[in-house]
């Protein structure tokens, strides 16, 4: 299921933040293009693409061991992968990097639905912030998982989760129009808390049966937790402090006389 637009939110400032965002992914990514040519579309791309990625990408033990990989051996090859920024930099130089068209264009059309909305409420900078917090809690939400792995991450998917999370507390119900590739494509509009609620509840399920099996699942499911979780409880705490209520009235439910 895959969103591309949001029926019911009306928002009056211009989203220049979450369009700056979508751009510099977009320019990174066809760096990547040009390093891993047309079989990183696919997520694949050869020598250079690696490389890319493990100079860029978060290492979680690289952290744990204090200091980062500097060489990247293959078969009689050698190359330098030392990052020329200290190894916590990685953390946010991963957001800004995906694995293949399929992980690039599904992350962006979600950031795209739900972002503007969220920069809307809190403004550019606070936005600015919020993004890029959520996506450092979802890095160390799978770091904290698994502490001793070599797999680089990448991906923004951490901060678009905390987006995801802070949406669903602002506007469970509103209408979400999205396509479903199954036998056929078609269009469906459900509203945002069964959307986000069954998303949500699927990463959890690949979460926990992952456990333990990290070196063979190729998707970061506690990264995706832990930023959903960071965004919605922010969110909920700034509707707590302004006095809003924490649950929005459903138009279904609102009465007329």
């Amino acid at each position: 299921m895959f969103p591309y637009s949001d029926a019911d939110v009306h928002h009056g400032t211009f989203p220049y933040v979450n369009l700056v965002l979508i751009g510099i992914c977009a320019l990174v990514f066809l760096y990547q293009l040009s390093l891993g040519g047309v079989g990183f579309l696919g997520g694949g791309g050869g020598i250079e693409a690696r490389i890319f990625f493990l100079t860029w990408g978060f290492i979680p033990e690289e952290l744990i061991r204090g200091e980062p990989y500097t060489t990247f051996t293959t078969g009689a090859i050698t190359r330098s992968i030392e990052t020329p920024v200290p190894t916590w930099v990685t953390i946010f130089s991963s957001m800004f990097m995906h694995g293949g068209f399929m992980h690039f264009a599904g992350n962006m059309m979600f950031l795209w639905v739900f972002g503007d909305n969220i920069e809307d409420r809190l403004g550019h900078v606070k936005y600015l912030f919020f993004y890029l917090f959520t996506g450092v809690v979802a890095t160390l939400a799978h770091f904290a998982i698994d502490p001793g792995s070599q797999t680089p991450l990448v991906g923004a998917s951490g901060a678009i989760s905390g987006v995801l999370g802070a949406y669903l507390v602002l506007y469970p119900f509103n209408r979400v129009k999205a396509l479903v590739v199954l036998y056929i494509i078609t269009v469906v509009e459900v509203r945002a808390v069964i959307l986000l609620g069954l998303w949500f509840g699927w990463q959890l399920f690949q979460g926990l049966i992952s456990l333990g099996l990290s070196s063979q699942v190729n998707v970061a499911f506690f990264t995706h937790i832990g930023g959903f979780a960071a965004g919605s409880l922010i969110m909920a705490a700034l509707k707590m402090v302004s006095g809003e209520p924490l649950k929005p009235v459903n138009p279904r439910r609102t009465y007329e006389n």
